[in-house]
């Protein structure tokens, strides 16, 4: 941030009086400027037909992570619940209709300021197409699932605690809730240097 949003003169960190950390203040009206966290708000949409189960992915169409799979997600605005966030987000990336379940998932990745909450979904109907930010959204069983081409880690850890909770479903167990603190991002295949 460089200026200020009041009176558009410049800003600079400095730790306000009874705050106990750098904030950008305005050097000319002395506003203080409180940058928080933003939310990213998705869903784990699934088709259950006689044991079938399949889980609804969207293929990035832009970055970060063009072209990579993704759980249907994306950030809140204003005015909204989250429940009204992840399902307009799988309706404007999957164009799927959905019954949304429990929260499934919070996880937080503070080096890049995001809290990603993704809530259990099951798909009403098959009638799916990708929205402007898709290149395309497929169904996959939980083998066919493109681990290494995952966007995040915050879907691929969502889609591990869901196959697990799925899974033990047939003991009789029932899906948890599922938090985690991603401390920093994990190394990407394509940075990776040859040996």
């Amino acid at each position: 941030m460089n200026f200020c949003s009041e009176c558009a003169h410049p800003v600079a960190l400095s730790i306000p009086v009874g705050d106990n950390r750098p904030r950008y203040v305005c050097s000319n009206c002395g506003a203080i400027h409180y940058q928080n966290p933003k939310m990213v708000l998705g869903s784990i949409p699934v088709w259950d037909a006689d044991g079938d189960m399949r889980i609804l992915l969207c293929k990035r169409a832009i970055e970060p992570r063009h072209g990579y799979w993704t759980l249907p997600a994306g950030f809140m605005e204003n005015n909204e619940t989250t429940t009204e966030a992840a399902i307009r987000e799988t309706v404007e990336e999957a164009g799927a209709n959905i019954q949304l379940h429990e929260l499934f998932s919070l996880l937080n990745v503070p080096h890049v300021h995001q809290v990603h909450m993704f809530y259990r979904a099951t798909l009403l109907d098959l009638n799916y197409e990708a929205g402007v930010e898709s290149l395309e959204v497929k169904m996959f069983a939980p083998h066919e699932i493109p681990w290494n081409d995952i966007a995040f880690q915050t879907v691929s850890h969502t889609l591990k605690f869901f196959l697990e909770d799925h899974a033990a479903r047939k003991n009789g167990d029932t899906y948890r809730f599922h938090t985690m603190d991603i401390l920093k991002p994990a190394p990407r295949a394509d940075s990776v240097p040859a040996n």
